[in-house]
Formats: C-alpha cells, sequence, structure tokens
C-alpha cells in the first residue's frame, strides 16, 4: 500500500469509502468539507492506494496542542488486511514529526467494534464527557 494526500479531485472517491466502510457522515462531509479540511490540515489528510485504487483512508488534524483521527476507513473488501493499522501509524508518524505529542479520537456507539482495533494500537479509554455544538 502507498500512501499519498489527498487531493481535491479525491473528494467522491473518499467519500464513497467512508460510505462503503459505514461511517456515519455528517454535515461537512462532503466535497467543500473535504477542501476546507485540506486547506488547514493537508499533510495528514491522506489515502492508501492499491494499484492505483484508494484503499484506506484517514482525516488527521492537529490544533497545536492536540492531535486527531478521524474517518480512518479500510474499504470492507481489504479489512483485516493491516491496512488500518498502518494508516494509524502513518498519522502517528506525521503528527510526531509535527511536534504533536498526544493523539484523541472519538468513536460512537454505533461503531464500537472499532475499540479493539484502537486498544491493540496503544490506545486507551479517557474518562471525558465529550460535548458539541452546532452553529448556525
Amino acid at each position: 500500500m502507498r500512501f499519498r494526500n489527498v487531493t481535491l479531485d479525491d473528494s467522491e472517491p473518499v467519500l464513497d469509502l467512508w460510505r462503503r466502510a459505514g461511517l456515519l457522515l455528517s454535515f461537512g462531509d462532503d466535497p467543500p468539507g473535504v477542501a476546507q479540511r485540506l486547506a488547514r490540515d493537508p499533510e495528514l489528510f491522506f489515502v492508501g492506494e492499491l494499484d492505483g485504487r484508494i484503499v484506506a483512508c484517514v482525516m488527521g488534524c492537529y490544533d497545536g496542542r492536540r492531535g486527531w483521527v478521524n474517518h480512518l476507513a479500510v474499504d470492507p473488501a481489504c479489512q483485516a488486511s493491516g491496512y488500518g493499522a498502518r494508516m494509524l501509524a502513518e498519522l502517528e508518524r506525521r503528527l510526531g514529526r509535527i511536534g504533536c505529542i498526544k493523539i484523541n479520537l472519538l468513536i460512537k456507539r454505533s461503531n464500537a467494534a472499532v475499540v479493539d482495533f484502537y486498544e491493540k494500537a496503544g490506545y486507551a479509554r479517557d474518562d471525558l464527557i465529550f460535548m458539541a455544538k452546532v452553529l448556525d
């Protein structure tokens, strides 16, 4: 698998991969949202390719204090092949290179099956209360 940064031309294939992988997409998960994320952290938003086909994707970000793992997805036909672990390790490497020392991620209850994957990669649960607000 070869890593490369996402480009604007990848918007639809990436969105399609996220859907096929079962991610719950929300506002901002559309071509304009992809463009906005590319403008902010282009080196942290990348895909994994096999024979020119996108088989994995992760959208990382860094706020200057913490790194975040968002929308890590592997094509269902390629899951359990180690590609997710390779994507996560590459994101960790890229975040470390820019000075990040702690990485966070959120898992929706509907996607709890991935908890074991992250625990095997060294991530641990934290006792937090997550809150959000949508700005109109």
